[in-house]
């Protein structure tokens, strides 16, 4: 059953890490360093990327180390491997009632970004490398996925320090490999161009996130009891029965409200916004 929990943790990894991109720090990071912001300063774009993503990776390190402290914890309690599995399952259906807001659920997160004035005041493989590292602890700046709880749960339930190093570092990676998506930016025109479709993008990973802990919580259930599935498929098929819209619900013009037009580009411009008002920038 280990086994199964580090596959479900690499994936899981991986999706945290990818939807953490969306995040407002994030999405100032992917503004802030560009080809052509950094011609703007004087300085090369590849040498500030690399530096971000070398820090990026330390840390990811930084909380896989904390991961490991962890997992000595988890495996002095001596978990069987079906109360692991337990703790795991239960973990995945709160990051999936967190991330799908059922009820109105949400796990505490903070608003913390990083300081932009550091763009202005150090060297390019300072705040690269500093950027870098704040994101890539994963915790340091605005939480944007339950699912980075996820991970850490799931990471601990693995009980290899060395594992626990290595799926921070795997976060770490692909979040700081994310700068190279602006590799393109080289005028104000393909800035606007870019975050236009990255914004439109957004709504769908979050949506393909929540897909995987969604799989996570089958998994999980499946290494239980394999009438699980039964289970499980049952209240998919009342869940998707209960959000389906009535024969009734149309619009104006006679033609059915769909979900993506209740959710306008701009209406994620303004509430990229307002988390861009809360943040913490000293």
């Amino acid at each position: 059953m280990t086994a199964w929990i580090i596959v479900a943790t690499v994936v899981v990894t991986v999706a945290a890490a990818v939807r953490s991109t969306w995040s407002p720090c994030g999405l100032s990071m992917l503004a802030s360093i560009t080809p052509l912001s950094e011609a703007g300063r004087g300085h090369r774009f590849r040498a500030t990327a690399a530096w971000y993503v070398v820090g990026s990776i330390l840390g990811g390190a930084s909380l896989g180390l904390c991961v490991a402290a962890v997992t000595v914890a988890v495996d002095a309690i001596s978990l069987t491997s079906r109360e692991a599995i337990l703790v795991a399952l239960g973990a995945s259906a709160v990051a999936v009632t967190s991330d799908a807001g059922l009820g109105g659920f949400h796990l505490p997160v903070h608003h913390r970004q990083v300081n932009e004035r550091w763009l202005d005041r150090f060297r390019p493989w300072v705040y690269g490398a500093g950027f870098g590292w704040q994101i890539g602890t994963g915790l340091a700046t605005y939480i944007m996925t339950a699912a980075v709880y996820l991970m850490i749960v799931l990471a601990a339930l693995v009980r290899e320090p060395g594992l626990g190093v290595a799926f921070g570092v795997l976060f770490g990676l692909v979040r700081g490999l994310s700068v190279c998506l602006g590799r393109h930016i080289t005028s104000a025109e393909a800035l606007r161009e870019f975050h236009r479709r990255f914004f439109e993008w957004g709504p769908r990973v979050g949506r393909i996130t929540v897909a995987v802990e969604v799989m996570a919580i089958g998994l999980f259930a499946v290494l239980l009891s394999p009438w699980a599935v039964v289970v499980l498929g049952a209240g998919a098929i009342l869940w998707v029965v209960a959000r389906t819209p009535r024969r009734g619900s149309v619009v104006a013009n006679g033609s059915r409200l769909r979900r993506s037009e209740t959710t306008p580009s701009g209406s994620i411009l303004r509430s990229h916004g307002q988390h861009d008002a809360m943040g913490d920038t000293p």
